[in-house]
């Protein structure tokens, strides 16, 4: 069997992603599909390791381990608002759902709670850019809020890919 080789058209074997998602991330879609699993187990460890020592009553390294994952929410929020986003690209065009979102039988349509999943990471990420002055392009939307527009979510949507791009090509800037 040859080997999958990853590109932007075909990240995974088997996934092919839309055009939309080719104009925005283009090369990046090799590294963004990467991260996709990469944050997944990463989670997960982080999380069993955390319990691990709770149960232990080790405070010490509870503490390490919750500073450290509070040094990497910048990256945790950035590179999850981007995977998001692409997997919403992926998917028909449409709208969000609103905010704040009421249950509704039947439940959410999938591309709509995908874009919105985008879009309140992508929120996270402006709001602690925000509090922190850790952006790299500046221009930070403001977060979301209860009944924010469609353009607002569009907005930090975009502005998570103006980060990703400046993190990922500083000399492109």
């Amino acid at each position: 069997m040859i080997p999958h080789r990853a590109s932007a058209v075909e990240p995974w074997p088997g996934w092919v992603t839309s055009r939309a998602a080719q104009a925005v991330y283009g090369e990046h879609l090799v590294r963004i599909g990467q991260l996709i699993p990469a944050l997944l187990y990463s989670q997960v460890m982080d999380r069993r390791d955390l319990a691990a020592a709770h149960e232990r009553g080790d405070r010490d390294r509870v503490l390490a381990d919750v500073g450290l994952q509070a040094m990497e929410c910048r990256d945790d929020l950035l590179e999850t608002a981007v995977v998001l986003d692409v997997l919403a690209l992926c998917r028909p065009p449409g709208g969000y759902l609103p905010l704040p979102y009421q249950e509704e039988p039947g439940g959410p349509d999938e591309a709509d709670e995908l874009r919105t999943d985008a879009s309140s990471v992508a929120s996270d990420l402006a709001e602690h850019d925000l509090r922190n002055g850790t952006s790299l392009t500046g221009d930070i939307p403001p977060p979301l809020q209860d009944g924010c527009t469609e353009a607002e979510r569009d907005a930090v949507r975009a502005y998570a890919r103006r980060e990703w791009r400046a993190r990922e090509d500083p000399k492109g800037q």
